[in-house]
Protein backbone atom coordinates (compact mmCIF):
# COMPACT_ATOMS: atom_id res chain seq x y z
CA UNK A 1 0.00 0.00 0.00
CA UNK A 2 1.47 3.42 -0.95
CA UNK A 3 1.66 6.18 1.63
CA UNK A 4 2.29 9.90 1.90
CA UNK A 5 4.14 11.62 4.74
CA UNK A 6 3.20 15.02 6.10
CA UNK A 7 5.99 16.55 8.18
CA UNK A 8 5.31 19.64 10.29
CA UNK A 9 7.89 21.74 12.15
CA UNK A 10 6.97 22.38 15.78
CA UNK A 11 8.50 23.68 18.95
CA UNK A 12 9.36 21.43 21.89
CA UNK A 13 6.30 22.76 23.72
CA UNK A 14 3.84 22.10 20.90
CA UNK A 15 5.22 18.87 19.37
CA UNK A 16 2.91 16.47 21.29
CA UNK A 17 -0.12 18.63 20.48
CA UNK A 18 0.77 18.61 16.77
CA UNK A 19 1.08 14.83 16.89
CA UNK A 20 -2.37 14.58 18.45
CA UNK A 21 -3.78 16.85 15.74
CA UNK A 22 -2.27 14.72 12.98
CA UNK A 23 -3.82 11.60 14.49
CA UNK A 24 -7.18 13.35 14.81
CA UNK A 25 -6.98 14.18 11.10
CA UNK A 26 -6.42 10.58 10.05
CA UNK A 27 -2.70 9.89 10.39
CA UNK A 28 -2.09 6.14 10.71
CA UNK A 29 1.16 6.70 12.61
CA UNK A 30 3.04 9.67 14.07
CA UNK A 31 6.77 9.95 14.67
CA UNK A 32 9.01 12.66 16.15
CA UNK A 33 12.58 13.52 15.24
CA UNK A 34 15.09 16.27 15.82
CA UNK A 35 15.18 19.13 13.29
CA UNK A 36 18.86 19.60 14.16
CA UNK A 37 21.03 16.83 15.60
CA UNK A 38 20.75 17.03 19.36
CA UNK A 39 20.31 13.57 20.90
CA UNK A 40 18.17 12.92 23.98
CA UNK A 41 19.57 9.90 25.77
CA UNK A 42 17.79 9.08 29.00
CA UNK A 43 14.90 11.28 30.18
CA UNK A 44 13.84 11.28 33.83
CA UNK A 45 11.56 8.42 34.81
CA UNK A 46 7.96 9.04 33.75
CA UNK A 47 8.88 12.01 31.56
CA UNK A 48 8.80 12.31 27.77
CA UNK A 49 11.18 14.86 26.26
CA UNK A 50 11.09 16.45 22.82
CA UNK A 51 13.72 18.44 20.92
CA UNK A 52 13.71 22.23 20.91
CA UNK A 53 12.94 22.11 17.18
CA UNK A 54 10.95 18.97 16.45
CA UNK A 55 9.75 17.52 13.15
CA UNK A 56 6.43 15.74 13.60
CA UNK A 57 5.55 13.33 10.79
CA UNK A 58 2.14 11.84 10.11
CA UNK A 59 1.71 8.85 7.81
CA UNK A 60 -1.40 8.89 5.60
CA UNK A 61 -2.72 6.57 2.87
CA UNK A 62 -1.57 7.94 -0.51
CA UNK A 63 -5.12 8.70 -1.68
CA UNK A 64 -5.71 11.06 1.27
CA UNK A 65 -6.58 14.65 0.34
CA UNK A 66 -4.22 16.58 2.59
CA UNK A 67 -5.69 20.01 1.90
CA UNK A 68 -8.34 19.77 4.66
CA UNK A 69 -5.66 18.46 7.03
CA UNK A 70 -3.34 21.37 6.21
CA UNK A 71 -6.19 23.83 6.61
CA UNK A 72 -7.04 22.47 10.04
CA UNK A 73 -3.42 22.76 11.13
CA UNK A 74 -3.05 26.31 9.77
CA UNK A 75 -6.10 27.44 11.74
CA UNK A 76 -4.54 26.32 15.01
CA UNK A 77 -3.27 29.03 17.32
CA UNK A 78 -0.07 27.02 17.66
CA UNK A 79 1.29 28.14 14.31
CA UNK A 80 -0.12 31.64 13.81
CA UNK A 81 1.96 32.98 10.91
CA UNK A 82 4.72 30.37 11.17
CA UNK A 83 3.43 27.17 9.57
CA UNK A 84 6.15 25.07 7.92
CA UNK A 85 5.50 21.67 6.37
CA UNK A 86 6.45 19.33 3.58
CA UNK A 87 4.93 16.24 2.00
CA UNK A 88 6.78 13.20 0.67
CA UNK A 89 5.48 10.13 -1.14
CA UNK A 90 6.52 6.86 0.46
CA UNK A 91 6.98 4.12 -2.08
CA UNK A 92 5.04 0.92 -1.79
CA UNK A 93 7.46 -1.72 -0.56
CA UNK A 94 7.43 -5.12 1.00
CA UNK A 95 8.10 -3.58 4.42
CA UNK A 96 8.35 -6.93 6.18
CA UNK A 97 11.07 -8.02 3.77
CA UNK A 98 12.77 -4.61 4.04
CA UNK A 99 12.74 -4.94 7.84
CA UNK A 100 14.07 -8.50 7.75
CA UNK A 101 16.90 -7.54 5.41
CA UNK A 102 18.28 -5.19 8.08
CA UNK A 103 19.02 -8.01 10.55
CA UNK A 104 22.10 -10.17 10.11
CA UNK A 105 23.93 -12.69 12.29
CA UNK A 106 26.09 -10.94 14.89
CA UNK A 107 29.28 -12.36 16.38
CA UNK A 108 29.93 -11.51 20.03
CA UNK A 109 33.36 -12.56 21.19
CA UNK A 110 35.00 -15.73 19.90
CA UNK A 111 32.31 -18.40 20.27
CA UNK A 112 28.93 -16.69 20.36
CA UNK A 113 26.63 -15.75 17.45
CA UNK A 114 23.17 -14.19 17.55
CA UNK A 115 21.23 -15.31 14.48
CA UNK A 116 17.75 -14.37 13.17
CA UNK A 117 15.79 -17.45 12.10
CA UNK A 118 15.58 -16.44 8.43
CA UNK A 119 19.37 -16.21 8.02
CA UNK A 120 21.81 -19.04 7.48
CA UNK A 121 23.95 -19.75 10.53
CA UNK A 122 27.50 -18.58 9.66
CA UNK A 123 29.23 -21.18 11.83
CA UNK A 124 27.27 -24.32 12.79
CA UNK A 125 30.00 -25.26 15.27
CA UNK A 126 29.71 -21.97 17.19
CA UNK A 127 27.39 -21.24 20.12
CA UNK A 128 24.39 -19.99 18.15
CA UNK A 129 21.49 -18.19 19.79
CA UNK A 130 18.50 -18.10 17.44
CA UNK A 131 16.56 -14.94 18.18
CA UNK A 132 14.22 -12.80 16.08
CA UNK A 133 13.47 -9.14 16.80
CA UNK A 134 10.16 -8.86 18.63
CA UNK A 135 8.22 -6.89 21.21
CA UNK A 136 10.82 -7.18 23.97
CA UNK A 137 14.14 -5.32 23.97
CA UNK A 138 17.29 -7.25 23.14
CA UNK A 139 18.48 -8.47 19.75
CA UNK A 140 22.23 -7.98 20.15
CA UNK A 141 22.38 -4.99 17.79
CA UNK A 142 22.50 -2.32 20.50
CA UNK A 143 25.91 -1.68 22.14
CA UNK A 144 24.49 -2.22 25.64
CA UNK A 145 23.44 -5.78 24.76
CA UNK A 146 26.46 -6.53 22.57
CA UNK A 147 28.84 -5.57 25.37
CA UNK A 148 27.17 -7.98 27.80
CA UNK A 149 27.15 -10.79 25.23
CA UNK A 150 30.85 -10.32 24.51
CA UNK A 151 31.61 -10.37 28.24
CA UNK A 152 29.62 -13.60 28.66
CA UNK A 153 31.52 -15.19 25.77
CA UNK A 154 34.77 -14.62 27.65
CA UNK A 155 33.63 -16.32 30.87
CA UNK A 156 33.66 -19.90 32.09
CA UNK A 157 29.97 -20.25 32.95
CA UNK A 158 29.99 -23.98 33.63
CA UNK A 159 27.58 -24.77 36.45
CA UNK A 160 26.97 -21.09 37.26
CA UNK A 161 23.68 -19.52 38.40
CA UNK A 162 22.87 -16.26 36.59
CA UNK A 163 20.28 -13.56 37.23
CA UNK A 164 19.19 -11.61 34.14
CA UNK A 165 17.67 -8.49 35.71
CA UNK A 166 15.48 -6.73 33.12
CA UNK A 167 15.59 -9.78 30.86
CA UNK A 168 13.66 -8.31 27.91
CA UNK A 169 13.86 -10.86 25.09
CA UNK A 170 15.91 -13.21 27.27
CA UNK A 171 18.93 -12.90 25.00
CA UNK A 172 21.52 -12.60 27.77
CA UNK A 173 20.13 -15.44 29.87
CA UNK A 174 19.76 -17.73 26.85
CA UNK A 175 23.33 -16.98 25.77
CA UNK A 176 24.52 -17.76 29.32
CA UNK A 177 22.74 -21.12 29.29
CA UNK A 178 24.13 -22.06 25.88
CA UNK A 179 27.60 -21.09 27.12
CA UNK A 180 27.31 -23.54 30.02
CA UNK A 181 25.39 -21.85 32.83
CA UNK A 182 23.39 -24.22 35.02
CA UNK A 183 20.42 -21.94 35.74
CA UNK A 184 19.16 -18.49 34.75
CA UNK A 185 16.59 -16.42 36.62
CA UNK A 186 15.00 -13.81 34.35
CA UNK A 187 13.26 -10.83 35.99
CA UNK A 188 11.30 -8.08 34.24
CA UNK A 189 8.47 -5.65 35.00
CA UNK A 190 6.90 -6.34 31.58
CA UNK A 191 4.77 -9.48 31.27
CA UNK A 192 5.41 -9.43 27.50
CA UNK A 193 9.14 -9.69 28.19
CA UNK A 194 8.59 -12.79 30.33
CA UNK A 195 6.55 -14.39 27.56
CA UNK A 196 9.23 -13.52 24.98
CA UNK A 197 11.96 -14.92 27.22
CA UNK A 198 10.10 -18.22 27.71
CA UNK A 199 9.39 -18.58 23.99
CA UNK A 200 12.96 -17.75 22.99
CA UNK A 201 14.35 -20.16 25.58
CA UNK A 202 12.15 -22.94 24.17
CA UNK A 203 13.23 -22.10 20.62
CA UNK A 204 16.86 -22.44 21.69
CA UNK A 205 16.38 -25.67 23.62
CA UNK A 206 17.28 -24.23 27.04
CA UNK A 207 13.82 -23.81 28.58
CA UNK A 208 14.59 -26.25 31.42
CA UNK A 209 17.30 -23.94 32.73
CA UNK A 210 15.28 -20.72 32.48
CA UNK A 211 12.91 -19.38 35.14
CA UNK A 212 11.15 -16.01 34.77
CA UNK A 213 9.49 -13.76 37.33
CA UNK A 214 7.86 -10.39 37.77
CA UNK A 215 9.58 -8.28 40.48
CA UNK A 216 6.73 -9.01 42.89
CA UNK A 217 7.37 -12.74 42.46
CA UNK A 218 11.15 -12.73 42.40
CA UNK A 219 12.77 -15.40 44.57
CA UNK A 220 15.35 -14.94 47.26
CA UNK A 221 18.71 -16.24 46.06
CA UNK A 222 22.36 -15.42 45.58
CA UNK A 223 23.78 -15.88 42.09
CA UNK A 224 27.28 -16.26 40.71
CA UNK A 225 26.59 -13.59 38.09
CA UNK A 226 24.00 -10.82 37.89
CA UNK A 227 23.41 -9.13 34.54
CA UNK A 228 21.50 -5.83 34.59
CA UNK A 229 21.11 -4.35 31.11
CA UNK A 230 18.70 -1.55 31.96
CA UNK A 231 19.40 2.20 32.41
CA UNK A 232 21.35 4.32 34.86
CA UNK A 233 18.27 5.57 36.71
CA UNK A 234 16.88 2.13 37.62
CA UNK A 235 20.39 0.84 38.34
CA UNK A 236 20.78 3.50 41.02
CA UNK A 237 17.24 3.28 42.41
CA UNK A 238 17.33 -0.52 42.64
CA UNK A 239 20.92 -0.86 43.83
CA UNK A 240 19.99 -2.63 47.08
CA UNK A 241 17.76 -5.14 45.29
CA UNK A 242 20.27 -5.87 42.52
CA UNK A 243 23.18 -6.11 44.95
CA UNK A 244 21.34 -8.64 47.10
CA UNK A 245 21.29 -11.11 44.20
CA UNK A 246 25.10 -11.25 43.98
CA UNK A 247 26.79 -13.74 46.24
CA UNK A 248 30.14 -12.89 47.92
CA UNK A 249 32.89 -12.89 45.28
CA UNK A 250 30.16 -12.99 42.61
CA UNK A 251 30.14 -10.83 39.48
CA UNK A 252 27.87 -7.89 38.64
CA UNK A 253 27.58 -6.67 35.05
CA UNK A 254 25.66 -3.45 34.37
CA UNK A 255 25.01 -1.70 31.05
CA UNK A 256 22.69 0.92 29.60
CA UNK A 257 24.92 3.62 31.13
CA UNK A 258 26.31 6.77 29.50
CA UNK A 259 29.85 7.98 30.18
CA UNK A 260 28.61 10.94 32.22
CA UNK A 261 26.67 8.54 34.46
CA UNK A 262 29.55 6.26 35.45
CA UNK A 263 30.41 7.90 38.78
CA UNK A 264 26.77 8.09 39.92
CA UNK A 265 26.13 4.41 39.18
CA UNK A 266 29.37 3.21 40.74
CA UNK A 267 28.78 5.24 43.90
CA UNK A 268 25.45 3.45 44.40
CA UNK A 269 27.29 0.11 44.64
CA UNK A 270 30.52 1.02 46.40
CA UNK A 271 32.12 -0.06 48.70
CA UNK A 272 30.24 -3.37 48.51
CA UNK A 273 31.61 -3.93 44.99
CA UNK A 274 35.08 -3.51 43.50
CA UNK A 275 34.87 -2.18 39.92
CA UNK A 276 37.04 -2.96 36.91
CA UNK A 277 37.78 -0.15 34.40
CA UNK A 278 34.65 0.79 32.40
CA UNK A 279 34.25 -0.58 28.89
CA UNK A 280 32.88 1.96 26.40
CA UNK A 281 31.28 1.45 23.00
CA UNK A 282 29.56 4.24 21.03
CA UNK A 283 29.08 6.38 24.17
CA UNK A 284 27.53 3.44 26.06
CA UNK A 285 29.29 1.97 29.07
CA UNK A 286 29.40 -1.49 30.61
CA UNK A 287 30.52 -1.73 34.24
CA UNK A 288 31.78 -4.99 35.70
CA UNK A 289 32.38 -5.50 39.41
CA UNK A 290 33.06 -8.19 41.97
CA UNK A 291 31.24 -8.31 45.29
CA UNK A 292 33.48 -8.11 48.30
CA UNK A 293 33.26 -10.59 51.17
Amino acid sequence: MPWIQLTVAASELHAPQVGTMLQANGAQAVTYRDAQDNPIFEPPLGEVLYWQETLVTGLFPAETNLQPVLQNLKQSAIFRDNFSYKTDPLEDKDWEREWMDNFHPIQCGDRLWICPSWREVPNPDAVNVMLDPGMAFGTGTHPTTAQCLTWLDGQDLTGKTVVDFGCGSGILGIAALKLGAKQVIGIDIDQQALIATRENAERNGVAEGMQVYLPSQQPTLEADIVLANVLAGPLQELADIISAYVKPEGNLVMSGILERQIDAVQSAYEPVFSFAPPQIQDDWVMLTARRCQ
